[in-house]
């Protein structure tokens, strides 16, 4: 699913009012329906007290729409306009005066903190102030028109977004969003619901469909795209009957040190639980007779150390190799990892103690492969790139780093997001559950395996990142957050795979007219 920007949804907009012949009102007429079926299908008619505060630009007219509705149906209804400045949009008067029509109860102009209205925290508060135009400082009564959102402990749905955010720039204020229990987004969602900063003032999103012309919606390039069951069931590649393991590579994880095995036997493990025909573990000696007993599946060879890795020496031809977890920073694993950077030409997932060897000795980045997937979690990521201030600035120095050496960046965490060149892929599976030791392990060996299959590098990122986080929700239902191992992760791995081409079981839900 795309992610547009503010530009590309006001252009979405005037191309759909040209293209279907529309008066620009329609769009706000058709918003504020979408939001209305969608409050009338859970509140069936119930009696509960909705207030709905609107702004006095679109935003404030969706909101109108929406009261204008609800008291046609007989909902026990409060309208009121924060007087937030002094030109009101045209589509906003138009809205009010309908809402005219239908009632002598007209909205209630707020002007000051003494106008607020007293709520229960059992009512229903609808936050249609501000929308994505928002372009200025907002007033200190109104920051306290949020904060008593919040104090009363209404259920708060936001219209299209929460008032006070910035579709495409950081936070300028906490104190002046709403925040949200629901926000419903016209047409897309916006990324900032997914980044740490701002992810936190919706805690839930829905997206309605406004009716955006479709050939916009599917020419338009967009740099955030978020990454679902719809999106890499077309990347899933189905294997033929007569299939065998000579057809699905040989995956190569190099790590290990002493006290560390377990990183490298779980890496291994995901790989052919991701589907690869073979892999061969890399470790230290000390490290062979673990693997060999836990993983009967796996071969394993050893380095000539006992605690380390000192050189890497094996005569195989690897299909994909995934390197660094468990690693350590040893000058001896230093000079073999650089040296292998140089000489290799297969598919690399570079993790852990690699990507810290990387950060400490920046001249590596000249050599590693083209195309290779580095796969830090954020303190990995800061020492790659350097500090940011914001997100938006996070996401645009790893797309610099991205564009100047040539590699993919899967930046873990909650929303993992896939940075290649300029576009991001934000991820929806995973949750906080997968907090644990291990984890990041796991993914590399998914990554690798998908590798092994001829999956592309872009490919096997997106795959494997949804896959990892898939596995995890599954997990999340037997064992909950606290409980939650890496190892579990890798045990549905095979209820992931089978979840891809599961149907949804269909609500039937009359919609109102």
């Amino acid at each position: 699913m795309k992610i547009f920007s503010k530009e590309q949804i006001y252009q979405g907009d005037k191309i759909t009012e040209e293209r279907q012949e529309l008066p620009a009102s329609e769009l706000m007429e058709r918003a504020g329906l979408q939001i209305f079926n969608w409050m009338h299908m859970r509140m069936q008619g119930a009696q509960v007290p909705v207030h709905i505060f609107c702004g006095i630009g679109n935003n404030g007219g969706d909101g109108l729409v929406l009261a204008r509705h609800l008291i046609t149906h007989g909902y026990n209804v409060e309208v009121y306009v924060v007087n937030c400045g002094n030109s009101r949009s045209d589509d906003f008067l138009t809205a009010y005066d309908k809402v005219k029509e239908v009632t002598k109860k007209w909205p209630k102009l707020l002007k000051c903190e003494n106008d607020f209205p007293t709520f229960h925290k059992d009512d229903i508060i609808v936050d249609a102030v501000f929308g994505i135009g928002l372009n200025r400082k907002i007033d200190d009564w109104i920051k306290a028109l949020f904060k008593h959102f919040k104090a009363s402990g209404a259920f708060t749905l936001s219209v299209d977004i929460p008032s006070g955010l910035y579709t495409d720039a950081p936070i300028e204020d906490r104190e002046g969003v709403v925040r949200a229990n629901y926000t419903l987004s016209f047409q897309a969602p916006k990324a900032i619901f997914f980044l740490p900063e701002t992810a936190e003032y919706t805690a839930q999103w829905e997206v309605i469909d406004v009716g955006i012309d479709r050939e916009f919606l599917m020419q338009t390039e967009t740099e955030f795209e978020l990454i679902s069951k719809n999106e890499v069931i077309p990347i899933y590649k189905p294997r033929e009957r007569f299939s065998h393991k000579g057809l699905f590579g040989h995956g190569l994880i190099i790590g290990g040190s002493y006290g560390k095995i377990g990183a490298v036997q779980l890496a291994s493990r995901s790989v052919l639980s991701a589907g690869a025909g073979l892999v061969t573990a890399y470790v230290p000696k000390c490290g062979y007779l673990p693997i060999q007993t836990s993983l009967p599946e796996a071969m394993v060879i050893t380095d000539e150390d006992e605690y380390s890795i000192t050189s890497i020496k094996f005569d195989l031809e690897p299909t994909a190799i995934g390197i660094g977890i468990g690693m350590g920073k040893a000058a001896e694993s230093f000079k073999v990892f650089k040296t292998l950077l140089t000489s290799t030409k297969v598919p690399m997932v570079i993790d852990a103690d690699a990507l810290n060897m990387i950060s400490e000795n920046k001249e590596l980045l000249e050599l590693v492969p083209e195309n290779s997937i580095l796969t830090p979690h954020p303190k990995e990521l800061e020492r790659l790139i350097g500090n940011w201030t914001d997100d938006f600035d996070k996401l645009k120095k790893t797309s610099e780093f991205s564009l100047k050496h040539k590699v993919i960046v899967i930046i873990k965490g909650a929303n993992t997001i896939t940075v290649l060149g300029e576009k991001k892929f934000i991820n929806v599976t995973g949750n906080p559950g997968m907090s644990t030791g291990g984890s990041g392990d796991v993914l590399t060996g998914i990554i690798t395996g998908l590798l092994c299959q001829s999956y592309s590098p872009v490919e096997a990122s997106l795959f494997g990142v949804y896959l990892h986080g898939r596995a995890g929700d599954m997990a999340l239902e037997e064992y909950g957050y606290q409980s939650l191992l890496a190892s579990n992760i890798i045990d549905y791995m095979g209820d992931a795979y089978i979840d891809l081409f599961k149907q949804p079981e269909q609500p039937q839900v009359e919609e109102a007219e």
